[in-house]
C-alpha cells in the first residue's frame, strides 16, 4: 500500500506542476479553453499559481494535506469547465484524480499545524 500511496503521490505532484505550468504560461490551448468562461489571463495565471502552490505544498510532508486539498479543489473547477464545455470524458478523469486527491487527503498523517 505505500507503494501505491507514493506512486498516486508522485503522479498527482507532477500532474498539478504541469497543469498549473501551462496556466502561468499562458500556453494558448489553456487561453483558449479557459476563455470563454470567464478566465482572463491574470485569472488563468492566478489559477496555475494555485496549482503550484499546491503541488509544491503536496510534495512536503507536513502540508501534503493543505496542498492536496488545494489542489482537488482547482482539478474540481477544471472539471466544472470541462463538463460546461460538455468535455464529460476529460471532466470524469479529472473527477477521477480528485478521487486520488481525496486518498492522499485520508491517508496523510502529517498535520498542517505541528
Amino acid at each position: 500500500m505505500k507503494i501505491f500511496y507514493t506512486i498516486i503521490l508522485i503522479a498527482l505532484v507532477l500532474l498539478a506542476l504541469a497543469s498549473g505550468l501551462v496556466k502561468v504560461m499562458l500556453v494558448q490551448v489553456e487561453v483558449d479553453f479557459y476563455g470563454p468562461y470567464g478566465f482572463s489571463n491574470p485569472i488563468l495565471i492566478a489559477f496555475g499559481i494555485l496549482q503550484l502552490l499546491g503541488a509544491i505544498l503536496m510534495a512536503l510532508p507536513k502540508t501534503r494535506r493543505l496542498g492536496a486539498v488545494l489542489v482537488a479543489i482547482t482539478f474540481l473547477v477544471s472539471a466544472v469547465v470541462l463538463m460546461v464545455a460538455g468535455n464529460v470524458m476529460m471532466a470524469a478523469v479529472t473527477l477521477v484524480f480528485v478521487m486520488l486527491l481525496g486518498v492522499i487527503v485520508k491517508q496523510t498523517r502529517d498535520t498542517v499545524v505541528d
